[in-house]
């Protein structure tokens, strides 16, 4: 077998006419972040970028409520104020920050790479997917500022409690989720067509990484789920802007209709944030700790089952509506069940990290973080799955504690995890370890000192989304804003750190972890169409400590690949 260089593989530095015409037709440098590029790999920066600075302004709106909450008494801001920051809080951290960067920023930059692509399939969908968001965020957050006021209702907007708040910030919240929610289809259809159509020929289904498949099923959930969500708001705004009576039960409408149809979506959408952060642990895991990774063809299965059991188990959300007895156990057992294939995952990780030479880089730090905080995230998961427990703790501090365990723990720690490992991908550059460790431990204290201490206040009966609650729940209160502060100074040694690497960090080199998975196989940062000639065949990603000959590559890096016991 013939080893080859990175550079045997380099895309020339034009496009195609698919691409979107001759390349000198197309901004250079950094302008073409801020154009309407077809290249996947700008059009995954450009979500990430767009996608972080949502998220520090959602972390500012989170800093408002934990202010708040901080004394018992509504002292920081009105009660009105407090609801339209809950609110948007909410919307902003789901759908503008956590769904479009595990989805859309990872999945357009690694997808065509793992698939042997030149790009998505197709370019403009791509890119019109984007470019949804921006003006779908700035709607969100201009509603604040119109008279009236922004959404009050929650991100779950339930009625009649959206009948009743201001109608114009409400619909305005609907149109925005609307264009979210259509960005969100754009980008699953994409998906599903590159991975199943675009991949290099000689290349299996079976020899995907394990993001690929994460990616799929996802995809599949956004396009079968979302659109109910869209045709619930729109029945919504009918209720607000034409007063019919979909949802008003005051005209003979169903409010427990629209949770089963918000749920319908809902839930699912906890896995269409957490599948594809499954996905990028499993790239994350098995380099770092330069083992296979253990039971590729169970962790599948397990993402097909997830999928599968993720659209029956929406009306576990609604135990305390009136569900009847069969309803409950029924949503009671598929809930219970669709932990057995998120514990193999677990298992899995688990014996890909035994034995393994494992580099404690800020990489795997915040990976081997994520399994212990969704793991007790998924505990906590299993009791709320039981009727009588989540009847005593619904609607409190503890369901709150859970669902941040779930989402924050179980996807923006692989975030962090995902830009420490692809970093020297994006940028050519490496980021600083000193300055990673101080944002992983900031981030891992702060996390846990905010949310822990919430089921204790669920357990207590401490109900969520109040600005004023019992004096007794005071102490345990300042602790969790006092874990929210250090969650928000964490984000100061992230930013230096990406910041000042861009453009003084230590020159990566194109395979710093000595990778096998093909986004590694190019120069960092990648040329325009990834490869020169034919695009690498890679079927066995994870074939670290394998000796070369058993391996079936077309293509290798180094020797030291499978010489050397760590990056």
């Amino acid at each position: 077998m013939t080893l080859a260089s990175p550079s045997d593989f380099q895309a020339p530095q034009q496009s195609s006419p698919d691409q979107g015409g001759p390349r000198g037709l197309q901004p250079e440098g950094w302008l073409r972040y801020l154009s309407f590029s077809l290249d996947h790999k700008v059009i995954g920066l450009q979500y990430m970028v767009c996608g972080f600075l949502f998220y520090f302004l959602g972390g500012a709106l989170a800093g408002v409520i934990r202010t708040e909450l901080a004394s018992p008494i509504s002292d920081f801001v009105s009660r009105e104020t407090y609801n339209e920051v809950l609110t948007l809080h909410g919307t902003v951290m789901i759908f503008l920050w956590i769904v479009p960067v595990v989805n859309g920023a990872f999945g357009n930059y690694l997808i065509p790479f793992y698939v042997g692509a030149r790009d998505m399939a197709f370019p403009r969908l791509n890119a019109v997917a984007f470019w949804l968001i921006p003006p779908a965020g700035i709607l969100l957050i201009s509603s604040y500022f119109i008279k009236g006021g922004a959404a009050q209702s929650g991100w779950t907007a339930y009625p009649p409690l959206s009948l009743t708040t201001p109608s114009l910030g409400q619909v305005i919240w609907i149109i925005s989720v609307l264009l979210l929610g259509g960005s969100s289809i754009f980008g699953g259809i994409n998906f599903i067509a590159t991975i199943l159509k675009l991949r290099r020929p000689g290349l299996k289904m079976m020899q995907l990484p394990m993001y690929c498949w994460a990616m799929l099923g996802t995809s599949i959930l956004v396009v079968l789920s979302t659109p109910v969500l869209a045709g619930t708001l729109i029945l919504l705004s009918f209720d607000i802007i034409a007063h019919t009576g979909f949802f008003n039960p005051a005209l003979g409408g169903n409010v427990v209709v629209y949770q089963h149809l918000f749920w319908f979506y809902s839930h699912p959408a906890v896995y269409i944030m957490v599948l594809p952060a499954f996905g990028l642990v499993s790239e994350i895991i098995p380099i770092h700790a330069r083992k296979p990774l253990f039971g590729y063809t169970t962790m599948v299965y397990s993402i097909i089952a997830i999928v599968v059991l993720g659209l029956v188990v929406w009306a576990h959300h609604m135990f305390t509506s009136g569900t009847p007895p069969w309803m409950r156990l029924f949503f009671t057992i598929a809930t219970s069940f669709i932990a057995v294939p998120t514990g193999i995952k677990f298992f899995n990780w688990l014996a890909t990290l035994w034995q393994g030479k494992i580099a404690l880089n800020s990489a795997m730090l915040f990976a081997c973080a994520f399994i212990v905080n969704f793991v007790f995230g998924g505990i906590t998961g299993v009791a709320l799955a039981q009727v009588p427990f989540d009847i005593h703790v619904h609607d409190t501090y503890f369901v709150v504690g859970h669902f941040h365990y779930i989402v924050y723990g179980g996807t923006v720690f692989i975030i962090f995890s995902s830009v420490y490992h692809w970093y020297p991908k994006f940028t050519g550059r490496m980021l600083d370890e000193r300055l990673g460790r101080l944002h992983f431990l900031l981030t891992f204290i702060g996390f846990n000192l905010c949310f822990a201490p919430q089921h204790w206040l669920g357990l207590n009966g401490m109900p969520r989304r109040v600005a004023e609650y019992d004096p007794s729940f005071t102490t345990l209160n300042q602790v969790s804003s006092v874990g929210a502060l250090l969650m928000a100074v964490s984000t100061l040694p992230f930013l230096i750190n990406v910041v000042v690497s861009a453009f003084r960090g230590e020159v990566a080199g194109d395979n710093p972890w000595k990778a096998l998975t093909p986004e590694w196989l190019t120069s960092s940062p990648p040329p325009v169409e990834n490869w020169i000639g034919e695009a690498p065949l890679v079927t066995h990603p994870y074939g670290y400590g394998a000796p070369a000959d058993r391996l079936d590559l077309q293509m290798v890096t180094a020797e030291q690949i499978w010489n050397d016991p760590k990056p």
